[in-house]
């Protein structure tokens, strides 16, 4: 038996994370459908999102190993420079990086 972690986000803060102990020779797509998930997030279309093991991009024919992490990752919606970048212009210089916060009794901000 080979015994695996799948790991999926399918929503904003909400994480399903399941051990799983499979045959050997089992496939990614194999695993996904033994651990449950379409059955608990019916309206998610698995098959849409990108199949990973341990960070890296795995096709869904792939044959796991003992101790893999099968990662299934969302499509990010924002870029994250651009999120940055966002919240930089928000705060503004004084309220981010090394001088956000000031201690007490400390110099006065530029």
């Amino acid at each position: 038996m080979v015994a695996v972690t799948l790991v999926c986000a399918p929503a904003p803060r909400t994480v399903f994370e399941e051990m799983l102990t499979l045959p050997p020779g089992t496939t990614l797509e194999d695993a996904v459908r033994a651990s449950g998930l379409p059955a608990r997030f019916a309206g998610l279309d698995w098959r849409a999102l990108t199949a990973g093991i341990w960070g890296r991009a795995a096709g869904w024919d792939q044959v796991l190993a003992e101790g893999d992490r099968v990662e299934l990752c969302r499509a990010l919606l924002v870029d994250p420079k651009v999120a940055r970048r966002e919240r930089f212009k928000q705060q503004g210089r004084k309220g981010t990086g090394l001088f956000a916060r000031q201690r007490e009794g400390g110099k006065a901000g530029y």
